[in-house]
């Protein structure tokens, strides 16, 4: 991290630093209970002059009156891979809210990969079963090695971690990284037999076509999908939506993803069927598991809420280690 008078400039380390995941899932709860001021995200698309493919900039503002404002802004660019660089990169803004003036940049890809696993591991609080032991985790990216950190911080009781991946070594690699945590982790090749056994399933992916099916798992199970952002990419068969007690990030996920877009229009779900929204869950307007036997399903989309929580966190844990007060939630006494 480094800064000047006023202003931070936050790197991925420092960020994952600021957002332990006990405290980014509080902060996330309150998010969500509290709500905030979030537009809907713009889509710019800006043409390369040499006649290669666009980029695609993702802008997405939200903010507390008051308080903070923050501006996250992905950059998409599909002909970084011919240039040797990621194809995505990202960024996260964050001013105070009442004067406009700027306060941190902070790392978007990082943060991004946190609040998205911490995100999936509040629905679980609310949704998996309090004697949860064992977590699938399908896939083995960026979001995917968090996993098991975020999960645990919602669900103590998890104590078996298993993993698998469509390349075997990338979930041994994964596998191996968590075991020198501590943790009792696996990889895994017989996906139907490793979702069979598994409390939680969590599914961090970017298939198009369903890894999973609601066949193979048991009553009881809990569903996470993280995966399906868009309408062309899913990651649960309908089987998986059957009988299930199912709910989202925000209401946006019945108009992006594929993983709800595709069932609807084929009947084998109804929008109408949706149990409750996260922030429904986390104010207590709708309760979440009530019995041991029913099967839960959560497919979140990411919202800009979720990343002016984890803004704002950052902010405030960066001004507690220096001394500093945190910004009061009252403009007026600022």
């Amino acid at each position: 991290m480094s800064s000047s008078p006023g202003f931070c400039i936050v790197d991925a380390d420092a960020t994952h630093a600021a957002l332990p995941f006990a405290a980014l899932l509080q902060a996330l709860q309150q998010g969500f209970a509290d709500g905030c001021e979030a537009p809907p995200r713009q889509v710019l698309e800006l043409a390369d002059p040499t006649g290669g493919a666009s980029m695609t900039s993702l802008v997405m503002p939200a903010w507390v009156p008051g308080r903070y404002y923050g501006l996250k802004c992905i950059n998409i660019a599909p002909a970084n891979a011919a240039r040797g660089l990621p194809g995505l990169h990202a960024s996260y803004l964050l001013h105070d809210a009442r004067t406009g003036v700027p306060l941190a940049l902070i790392d978007g890809d990082a943060l991004t990969a946190r609040r998205t696993a911490a995100t999936s591991a509040l629905a679980a609080r609310f949704l998996a079963r309090d004697d949860a032991a064992e977590l699938l985790v399908v896939g083995a990216g960026r979001i995917a090695a968090l996993l098991p950190d975020a999960f645990r911080a919602a669900r103590p009781g998890l104590r078996r971690f298993r993993i698998w991946a469509r390349r075997h070594e990338q979930a041994q690699t994964l596998a191996r990284a968590w075991c020198a945590q501590g943790l009792d982790a696996a990889a895994v090749s017989d996906l139907p037999a490793a979702a069979s056994t598994a409390d939680i399933v969590s599914c961090a992916t970017l298939a198009t076509a369903p890894v999973v099916h609601g066949a193979w798992l048991r009553p009881g199970t809990h569903l996470d999908l993280i995966g399906s952002f868009t309408p062309a990419m899913r990651e649960a068969d309908d089987a998986c939506w059957n009988g299930a007690l199912w709910c989202v990030d925000t209401e946006e996920a019945l108009l992006k993803s594929g993983e709800l877009l595709q069932p609807m229009a084929s009947g084998a779900l109804r929008a109408d069927s949706l149990h409750a929204t996260l922030a429904q869950l986390c104010r207590g307007e709708r309760v979440g598991r009530t019995r041991v036997d029913p099967r839960t399903v959560f497919k979140s989309v990411g919202h800009a809420l979720e990343d002016l929580a984890a803004g704002m966190l950052v902010m405030d844990t960066l001004r507690a280690s220096e001394g500093a007060r945190p910004p009061s939630s009252d403009p007026r006494t600022r």
